[in-house]
């Protein structure tokens, strides 16, 4: 494309010069432009943007600009400008020749508005940005989902949810190609959801075992755990699981957890009742060895009244009256 337009610009350029050649004039300075600053066009070889990356090839009535690095800022309309020793021999070739640099995208930049903490239930937006002409395209993906989430170069949560965490991407193409941006993560901040809890053995707990409750609560940042006992205001343990490694029959009744973080706390609607189940086997084992204890005495009791009778009784036939 480039040598296609700067031939172009030779021909005016040529077309000047052997017009001048006419006049006898000498020339003072022959440059290309493509910016005016104060009325006066500034070369291109003192233009910060193009430092560096301009030739001039002027020889035999012909000019030629040359352009390495070509950028998609260089996109203009470039112009000849020819200073002589005339009075006002300023002569420029207008119009000029207009260059269109076309691009595949560039990498993609990822942006999350807000910047701060994302809390559950706000607002929040990414967006995706690519140099790219003609202008790119945007698709929007989440990591390990296949289909896209939206074809625009912003991507929108209404309403974030803790399921919308994770690592997110776009990519940006036109005709001449595509780039895929680095991945971006998402953390949803929540409060604890309602907590569930759990005592291990299942089983029937008999004195002096151990027992351990269990509470769990889904939160970010993680929760802190407080368990209680029902109709007590002290706190009976900190952390997830409260053990108690010798339990007793005062221990038995319903206890609950609370989870908390930064955001909120949650307590668990479940009361988990706990029953020493040994007061009640030691009381009906009592009352079945009483009963045979009872039992025995009474049969050994009736055993010697029995006897006594029986002896009484012999010894009345042996002893006879005289007659």
């Amino acid at each position: 494309h480039i040598d296609q337009y700067l031939f172009l610009i030779q021909i005016i350029s040529c077309l000047y010069l052997s017009w001048l050649d006419d006049y006898k004039s000498s020339y003072l300075k022959m440059f290309w432009f493509t910016t005016v600053k104060d009325n006066e066009p500034v070369d291109l070889k003192t233009d910060p943007e193009y430092s560096g990356r301009v030739q001039y090839q002027c020889e035999n009535n012909d000019c030629t600009l040359r352009i390495s690095d070509l950028r998609e800022s260089d996109s203009a309309e470039y112009k000849f400008m020819l200073i002589t020793n005339d009075p006002g021999g300023k002569y420029t070739g207008s119009p000029g020749v207009t260059l269109t640099v076309t691009d595949a995208p560039k990498l993609p930049s990822v942006s999350v508005s807000p910047s701060a903490e994302i809390v559950e239930g706000s607002s929040v937006t990414l967006t995706c940005s690519s140099d790219a002409n003609p202008a790119a395209n945007y698709t929007w993906y989440k990591e390990d989902v296949i289909n896209p989430l939206s074809y625009q170069n912003q991507h929108v949560f209404s309403s974030i949810l803790p399921s919308d965490s994770g690592k997110y991407y776009c990519t940006a193409d036109n005709d001449l190609g595509q780039k895929r941006s680095e991945s971006r993560t998402i953390d949803v901040k929540y409060a604890p959801k309602l907590p569930s809890v759990s005592v291990s053995p299942s089983a029937e707990i008999v004195e002096g075992s151990s027992v351990t409750l269990t509470c769990s609560s889904d939160a970010n940042p993680a929760a802190n755990y407080t368990w209680y006992k029902e109709d007590e205001n002290l706190p009976k343990a900190f952390g997830q699981n409260f053990t108690v490694t010798k339990f007793r029959p005062e221990h038995s009744g319903r206890y609950y957890c609370e989870t908390q973080n930064k955001l909120g706390r949650h307590n668990s609607t479940l009361q988990q009742t706990i029953i020493c189940r040994i007061k009640l086997l030691l009381f009906s084992h009592c009352v079945v060895l009483l009963f045979i204890i009872i039992s025995f005495l009474r049969k050994k009791r009736n055993s010697k009244e029995s006897s006594k009778t029986e002896g009484r009784a012999d010894n009345k036939e042996q002893v006879k009256p005289e007659i």
